[in-house]
């Protein structure tokens, strides 16, 4: 014989709407497992044993979620490693960028500095260059003062090749 609502909330130490909750949860309970009797809702043997075993296999029940929460759980934890991992490489990256262009700086400064040193020493030859012709110009002067006529024309002549109107004749 069957137990009504009551006897098994009773025997099962739990109150009528948490049965009613167990019976309204399993899906076609009501048609399978009750009949009515009188005024009474009357549960059948294995009806009770499903409404005992009830908590015991919503456990069952939610260790499969439990076990697929903590497979997603993992999942996100490896996700957030990679995702550390790629921070890090992005840190990496970005220093080894920032050095890079330092490094940049510092040897367009040094070619730079190099170029106004080479100018430096290129307007202090140009000058002893000139000087040199400017001495060898004075030698000449004083080699025309010295020597004939003739020899005043051709240097004069001389004088006058050197001279930059020269190129343009």
């Amino acid at each position: 014989m069957g137990k009504t609502i009551r006897q098994l909330s009773e025997e099962l130490k739990l109150s009528k709407q948490a049965i009613n909750q167990r019976i309204n949860s399993i899906n076609g309970f009501r048609s399978k497992h009750t009949y009515k009797v009188k005024n009474h809702l009357e549960i059948d043997n294995q009806g009770v044993k499903m409404l005992a075993n009830f908590s015991k296999q919503k456990r069952q029940d939610r260790q499969p979620n439990q076990q697929e929460n903590d497979k997603d759980d993992n999942i996100d934890h490896i996700l957030l490693k990679q995702l550390d991992v790629k921070d890090q490489q992005i840190a990496n990256l970005q220093q080894a960028l920032d050095q890079q262009q330092k490094l940049q700086i510092a040897t367009v400064a040094e070619n730079h500095q190099l170029k106004e040193h080479v100018q430096k020493l290129s307007g202090l030859l140009e000058p002893s260059s000139s000087t040199q012709q400017q001495q060898s110009n004075d030698k000449q002067d004083k080699d025309s003062v010295v020597g004939t006529d003739k020899g005043q024309k051709k240097i004069h002549k001389n004088k006058t090749n050197k001279s930059w109107w020269h190129f343009w004749t």
